[in-house]
């Protein structure tokens, strides 16, 4: 995997800790949620580009996002306890 690029980002802070409960309910650090949510974004208006190697197996691939969480709490398919 290549190694990933920093840099500064400055957010309002009430955005902060909205992406933070967010990250916290879905068991991320803020910058995994930061980082899934540009990913979704971007791969829905279609400016990611397309991959030139085979796809891993499902579970396997480090840039798939997560499965949205249903409205019980679970990820989608998944029994939650």
């Amino acid at each position: 995997m290549p190694a990933s690029k920093r840099f500064l980002l400055r957010l309002d802070p009430r955005l902060f800790e909205a992406l933070r409960r967010w990250a916290d309910d879905d068991l991320r650090s803020i910058n995994a949620q930061i980082e899934y949510l540009l990913t979704h974004d971007v791969r829905r208006a279609g400016r990611l580009p397309k991959r030139t190697t085979p796809r891993p197996p499902a579970g396997e691939d480090p840039d798939e996002p997560e499965p949205e969480p249903d409205r019980a709490g679970g990820a989608a398919g998944r029994p939650s306890f």
